[in-house]
């Protein structure tokens, strides 16, 4: 399977910014890759920073007025699965500012009693999926998953979180993942929920967009806070246009009766 991906991002600083971009592939992933940023069509020099799990920050100091990004990958097969480490399995049982595991405590418990492993996944990635409707532009940037639930309704970090939340109430390790997804519509950046049952991290994505073989991992962490495309300090920052694209030289079809890895 070959995949190849690519976004652009168009920005207008209001001054001089700190700027944090996660748009690259994971580490170790891409076979060819290009990333520049520029402002007034001068390239600028980015840093990169390597977070957990292969995350990729490119960091820029941003002046006043436009800067664009632009991006492009191509992946060749896939990568080995997702390494387990003891970390995580800590750190993923544990509510999160997206994440409230502990308020939803009651209603996993209550929906889920007795289930475990892939069973429990199926159930959940189910439950989440008849219950919220998918509507772009309705979720505001500091919704978490009790306003999902609340709400009914949202996009595709929306169900992640929820997803998260309810696997982590039921003392299940589950962490958001941000990845580029070939097949999806609307095309997007796309978030999914990881789950880690029987020895190993399986993908778990209730909005059913996209097929879950063919996503190419970006970032990982606790949820939303972690895996932003964009993460700005110190001006106020408009992004004023952003296209994403992901295509895959094979058709892939998801069944989501088995787990998924995504790698």
């Amino acid at each position: 399977m070959i995949r190849t991906v690519s976004s652009q991002l168009q920005l207008h600083l209001y001054g001089e910014a700190d700027l944090i971009f996660s748009v690259s592939v994971a580490e170790g992933l891409a076979d060819t890759e290009q990333l520049t940023i520029t402002a007034d069509d001068e390239p600028v020099e980015v840093h990169e920073v390597i977070g957990r799990h292969g995350t990729r920050l490119h960091r820029v100091a941003g002046r006043p007025g436009p800067l664009v990004l632009d991006y492009a990958a191509t992946i060749v097969g896939r990568a080995p699965e997702p390494p387990v480490e003891e970390l995580d399995v800590i750190e993923y049982r544990r509510p999160s500012r997206y994440c409230e595991s502990d308020t939803l405590f009651a209603i996993a418990r209550s929906e889920f009693a007795g289930l475990s492993g892939p069973e429990l996944l199926a159930a959940v990635d189910a439950w989440v999926h008849e219950r919220l409707v998918y509507v772009p532009g309705v979720s505001q940037v500091t919704d978490g998953a009790v306003k999902a639930f609340l709400a009914r309704r949202g996009i595709c970090r929306d169900y992640a979180h929820l997803v998260v939340a309810l696997l982590r109430a039921l003392d299940t390790p589950a962490r958001l993942a941000s990845a580029y997804a070939p097949g999806l519509t609307p095309m997007d950046f796309h978030a999914v929920a990881e789950a880690f049952v029987d020895g190993a991290w399986h993908v778990v994505d209730a909005t059913g967009l996209a097929p879950r073989d063919s996503l190419v991992r970006i970032a990982t962490g606790q949820d939303a806070s972690e895996t932003a495309f964009l993460t700005q300090h110190g001006a106020a920052v408009d992004l004023l246009w952003m296209r994403v694209d992901a295509t895959t030289d094979e058709p892939v079809f998801d069944d989501h009766r088995r787990p998924a890895v995504l790698r």
